[in-house]
């Protein structure tokens, strides 16, 4: 059984991110918050029980990536929705990771030799969304407003969403390119 746990956790995580959507809707700030965290120590757990038992898998290894992205989504969506995140990060996140998703299908369509893995700003632009995250649904659940503080995290945000965007496009059209070393 606790070879599965990580892809269960990883399964609880994608159950998370239409409920905390939902409770964000309704102005359940407190709960969404914590909805949002307990999927962050999910995150962390599974991949701590993965790698120290060796309990990693194929579908694992898709699965916990898909799970971060559909609950930052859908946290990014509901908050714009509630107008607590602006549109432009919003439509910024929304179209950097449609943009990666078409890339990843495209590249396997046409059969060229990109190898799907997260680099490092990628994971940290992942981490400055979830920093984003945390810190609008905080100020929402204490009913506190910081719009200074807002804009300089979205600003910081958007700036590593867009340098991330980047690095994966540069990887991805070195693979275009014959001749050259893949990714």
């Amino acid at each position: 059984m606790s070879r599965h746990l990580p892809n269960l956790l990883s399964a609880l995580r994608l159950l998370a991110a239409p409920l905390a959507a939902f409770l964000i809707a309704a102005g359940d700030d407190m709960a969404a918050l914590l909805v949002f965290a307990l999927a962050g120590a999910s995150d962390a757990a599974d991949g701590f029980i993965a790698r120290r038992w060796g309990h990693t898998s194929r579908f694992g290894a898709w699965l916990d990536p898909a799970a971060d992205k559909l609950l930052m989504l859908a946290c990014f969506v509901a908050l714009y929705g509630v107008g607590a995140a602006p549109l432009w990060l919003t439509a910024l996140v929304v179209g950097r990771d449609i943009s990666l998703a078409a890339g990843a299908v495209l590249a396997k369509g046409l059969s060229l030799p990109l190898r799907i893995a997260p680099i490092r700003l990628g994971k940290a632009c992942t981490l400055m969304q979830i920093v984003y995250l945390g810190l609008v649904l905080l100020l929402l659940a204490v009913a506190r407003d910081a719009p200074g503080l807002l804009v300089a995290a979205a600003i910081v945000t958007a700036c590593i969403t867009v340098l991330s965007w980047l690095a994966y496009v540069q990887i991805f059209l070195r693979v275009l390119v014959p001749g050259r070393r893949t990714a």
